[in-house]
């Protein structure tokens, strides 16, 4: 258990170390383009021993599921990564990570828009009041970046949206191919797709002139905050089971502000404070009573 425990917040609080590190590259000036490149670049060969490892012995894999893999890919890892990336160069990583701790509630609205699953009473409270958390952070921080903060809240509001399309169509396949599996063969299409893109985008050199620090800090981000939290949030799983999981991640968004007023100087104020307890209160609540 306690061994289950230490796995998911160290989990969560590398996977919000992600944050910290994406500011830190752009005080050198790369683009989220580029940034992106590098990070999936130097993940790439980990996910790629991932998927292999999980398909040992395992049967071939159909077209269907080949589709269904492009697609999780495409919407889970890609999409959501990139505009994340993007919307951090305009949000501080505190605002950043709050609304993308909004993520069970936006499953839980997926599931309602798409499946008719009924909502109750407790839960749409719950959601309320993390809405609420975010728009007390988003309100005090649009004051002062106005229309910088409008645009990045909005990418980063898109990845969470692209990810919880990505956990809501996952299901079957998680159940059919084995959650390392999957998780391999899509972060590898993702990472593919997001080479793919710079070199679409981008002249080659521009990869050749980006700060050393900003290729130190990719392989850092790619082996510390990308790999590594995927293995042990699903070790954790593996011991704790995923309700226990996700509530032991509540310290993520909490580990993104200390960073993010550690390193990076962000403020801390009663405004950031208040938000975060009723987005970590609202979520809570959630997971807490979802299945019921």
């Amino acid at each position: 258990m306690l061994i289950g425990l230490a796995l998911a917040a160290a989990g969560s609080i590398a996977f919000s170390g992600k944050a910290i590190i994406v500011k830190l590259a752009y005080r050198y000036g790369v683009d989220a383009v580029t940034l992106i490149m590098y990070r999936m670049l130097f993940a790439l060969p980990l996910f790629a021993a991932m998927a292999w490892w999980a398909s040992r012995g395992k049967p071939p894999l159909t077209r269907r599921d080949w589709l269904g893999i492009v697609w999780l890919g495409f919407t889970g890892y890609y999409l959501a990564s990139f505009l994340d990336f993007w919307g951090l160069q305009y949000i501080s990583a505190s605002l950043e990570r709050l609304i993308l701790y909004l993520n069970p509630t936006l499953v839980l609205l997926l599931g309602w828009l798409l499946y008719q699953r009924r909502i109750g009473r407790l839960q749409a409270l719950a959601m309320g009041v993390s809405y609420a958390g975010v728009l007390l952070v988003f309100g005090h921080e649009v004051r002062f970046d106005g229309w910088q903060t409008l645009a990045g809240a909005a990418l980063v509001f898109g990845s969470a949206v692209s990810y919880a399309v990505y956990l809501v169509y996952s299901g079957e396949m998680v159940k059919r191919l084995g959650s390392l599996r999957l998780v391999g063969l899509a972060t590898t299409v993702a990472c593919l797709l997001c080479i793919g893109q710079f070199v679409v985008l981008r002249p080659i050199g521009v990869a050749l002139e980006v700060a050393p620090q900003v290729i130190s800090l990719s392989i850092l981000n790619a082996v510390a905050c990308t790999a590594a939290p995927v293995l042990m949030v699903m070790m954790a799983i593996e011991r704790i089971g995923s309700g226990l999981a996700a509530q032991t991640g509540m310290v993520g968004p909490m580990s993104t502000i200390l960073m993010g007023v550690w390193i990076l100087g962000e403020p801390f104020n009663g405004w950031v404070a208040a938000g975060t307890v009723l987005v970590m209160a609202g979520v809570f609540l959630v997971t807490r009573y979802g299945g019921k």
